[in-house]
């Protein structure tokens, strides 16, 4: 009888609000479309700084927006950039994702900077989301345009989840460019 009377205490204390913090982890359709847009304009947002004010300040603000977009303070994140080769195709570190969005590192010697390549517009054009719950699943085209007019379309996949904090965390990012048939 004991027992089960610590039990219920123990039970009761764990259900009790007081004790206890609850946050929603939901994601929304638009939560989701806001970090897609978010991502995009800081990619712009990096390669105008770069333009105006050099690279330091361009990595600077790469680094904030991986910090802010990206799920590497929670673990490893499946990026595969698309611009990536072997033995380096995949960037599951903070260090390997800087890298491929301004270049620079030695230890990644292929990478010239994709967020510096003139970029002055970026648009998501969703073929589908797929919202679980806890996570979010987006695949697509992105639709880069450089300061003459060139686009680029890549295919994208994005994989959002919330932080402990309730901020929107890239986990998976997969990047390729679009097949030409040959």
């Amino acid at each position: 009888m004991k027992i089960a009377n610590t039990m219920v205490l123990t039970l009761a204390a764990i259900a009790s609000p007081a004790l206890a913090e609850v946050v929603n982890q939901g994601i929304s359709e638009s939560e989701v479309l806001n970090a897609q847009n978010g991502w995009c304009e800081a990619l712009v947002n990096i390669s105008s700084t770069y333009s105006e004010n050099g690279l330091d300040a361009a990595k600077a603000m790469a680094e904030e927006v991986i910090d802010a977009a990206y799920g590497y303070q929670i673990g490893a994140v499946l990026f595969k950039p698309t611009l990536t080769v072997n033995p380096q195709t995949f960037r599951t570190t903070r260090a390997g994702a800087l890298s491929y969005f301004v270049g620079g590192d030695q230890d990644y010697p292929t990478d010239t900077g994709f967020a510096l390549k003139n970029w002055t517009k970026c648009e998501v054009d969703n073929a589908g989301i797929f919202i679980g719950g806890r996570s979010a699943n987006t695949m697509g085209k992105v639709h880069f345009t450089d300061k003459d007019g060139q686009v680029t379309t890549v295919d994208k996949t994005w994989t959002f989840v919330k932080d402990d904090a309730g901020q929107m965390r890239i986990v998976v990012h997969h990047s390729s460019l679009e097949y030409t048939g040959q």
